[in-house]
């Protein structure tokens, strides 16, 4: 069982920038792969990024490649999201998620799920 707590969401102008943490408690964070999701209304939850259990493998969906960095620190046992030139379509509610089976881009892959944190851009 792990608990996971995203932290940093907020308001922000477009062209800004914002670092989303996760923060993982329970079993040992360096198992599992871990990935961030995000869900507008009326929209499903898709991927944003996703990173490997040791963080040597990232992927990125199309629509943030070159904008989004995902990194881990295991010695922290926290995922980041940092997030540059941000668009009005960015706004989202976001979610960190860990696997126990390496890491994906389908929220099925995703074992663990934290409760989310609003990310709204202004244009």
């Amino acid at each position: 069982q792990v608990q996971l707590v995203e932290s940093g969401g907020g308001l922000v102008q477009a062209g800004g920038s914002l670092r989303l943490s996760c923060a993982a408690s329970g079993r040992t964070f360096s198992t599992y792969g871990m990935g961030w999701f995000r869900q507008a209304p009326g929209k499903e939850r898709e991927i944003v990024a996703a990173i490997s259990r040791s963080g040597d493998s990232t992927y990125y969906a199309d629509s943030v490649k070159g904008r989004f960095t995902i990194s881990r620190d295991n010695a922290k046992n926290t995922v980041y999201l940092q997030m540059n030139s941000l668009k009005a379509e960015d706004t989202a509610v976001y979610y960190c998620a860990a696997s126990t089976t390496g890491w994906g881009t389908r929220t099925f892959r995703y074992d663990y799920w934290g409760q989310g944190t609003q990310v709204t851009v202004s244009s």
